[in-house]
């Protein structure tokens, strides 16, 4: 007998950052399982390259432009993507990263991080990573009945990494209100979960993990050397933890966790 676990063709899925790697194997995973997606995000250029991929998949996807730190923007890409498709049922949220003046060199200083630095990754993870998009897409999932947010965390929340000392924190507060939420509308028809990946090489990380050549940094070998399975991830193994969590029927239990994709660094470093 067929099974319709994982078939997503009721839904309409929103994917944040979805012009970026991570975010675009993510919108491409939700399309392959049938659901309709909004690429959303502030580049035209990638988010048109995405969609144009997506559809010669055979998938259906619009791109809409958005800037996740502006609550108003956010309103104006959901209700464009409710008014051409319907009310959206399952939100990635997977707009994120660092900065440099966020980061502390090896011989730096913790007491010299300057606040900007250390804002403007809060803003960027948290605020806009995860708090305004569950707002504005949360609201009208609540009044619906059904929904499925996912936020994408990491790796850092649980185990703060060396030097990436904002983005650790900011993370680990995505994680959190990711909890929060889960039990704040655990009744309410809309669930909670969040994906925490590994290393993942893509465009912010990828001097730090990988020279030119494609050998290894000294900080990547240090993680390989943490990390069981010996590689870093590839962006499409994120495939079946954002189509299981986005499935109403196959994680219909299933809120307020924190699924860990990491090939097993975590497990290595307890």
């Amino acid at each position: 007998m067929k099974s319709d676990l994982f078939n997503l063709k009721n839904e309409i899925a929103v994917v944040l950052g979805g012009t970026g790697v991570l975010g675009g194997a993510m919108a491409d995973a939700l399309a392959g399982a049938g659901a309709r997606v909004a690429v959303v995000g502030r580049s035209e250029e990638r988010g048109n390259t995405r969609v144009r991929s997506i559809e010669a998949a055979g998938g259906k996807a619009i791109f809409q432009a958005a800037d996740a730190l502006d609550r108003d923007s956010l309103a104006r890409a959901r209700d464009a993507i409710t008014k051409q498709w319907g009310p959206v049922s399952v939100l990635v949220n997977g707009a994120g990263g660092n900065r440099p003046d966020a980061t502390i060199a090896p011989d730096g200083d913790f007491c010299k991080l300057p606040m900007a630095g250390w804002q403007g990754v809060f803003d960027l993870n948290l605020i806009g990573g995860a708090l305004l998009p569950c707002q504005v897409f949360g609201e009208t999932m609540v009044a619906a009945g059904r929904g499925s947010i996912i936020n994408i965390a990491s790796m850092s929340a649980m185990t703060p990494l060396s030097r990436v000392v904002a983005y650790s924190a900011a993370k680990a507060a995505v994680l959190n209100l990711t909890l929060w939420l889960a039990r704040e509308w655990a009744t309410k028809g809309v669930r909670v979960n969040a994906i925490s990946p590994g290393f993942f090489p893509a465009e912010q990380n990828r001097a730090m993990l990988l020279k030119p050549d494609g050998g290894y940094t000294e900080r990547g070998g240090q993680i390989i050397g943490h990390t069981p399975m010996n590689r870093f991830g590839e962006a499409h193994e994120l495939a079946g933890a954002i189509v299981w969590l986005a499935s109403p029927r196959a994680s219909s239990f299933v809120t307020g966790q924190n699924i860990i994709v990491d090939g097993g660094f975590s497990s290595a470093t307890i």
